[in-house]
């Protein structure tokens, strides 16, 4: 048995400075920035949620602007299989950390390990 939820909502950005999309979107959304440089490379900006909410991450990219989801797992193996099983593709293992993912209708969307400390509640039970 494992489980999954929604994680994390991602807003992809084909900018060259992820600062003043995060700026946009945190008044956009309402949502202070909890960090306009999360990793130290520039590619990755997060706004303050809840703890019981998704996750908002800007990402900058160099495909088109978009937005994708993230899936969090307690088993990453178990969770792309199920979602096979619904008719996804894997696209690409990334960082040997996450699995991209397209969906029968063309979206593509990550699966990753837990994002927070508590990886719960709302989770969905498998298996």
């Amino acid at each position: 048995m494992h489980h999954s939820r929604l994680s994390t909502i991602v807003i992809d950005c084909q900018v060259d400075e992820l600062a003043p999309a995060a700026d946009f979107w945190s008044q956009a959304l309402g949502r202070p920035i909890a960090s306009v440089d999360q990793d130290g490379d520039g590619k990755y900006a997060e706004l303050q949620t809840a703890a019981d909410e998704p996750i908002i991450l800007l990402q900058k990219v160099d495909h088109s602007s978009r937005v994708h989801l993230d899936i969090e797992t307690d088993d990453l193996d178990a969770e792309v299989a199920r979602l096979e099983r619904l008719g996804a593709r894997r696209i690409a293992f990334v960082r040997g950390r996450w699995w991209v993912l397209e969906a029968p209708s063309g979206h593509r969307f990550c699966v990753v390990q837990p994002q927070r400390k508590t990886f719960g509640p709302h989770l969905n039970r498998w298996g």
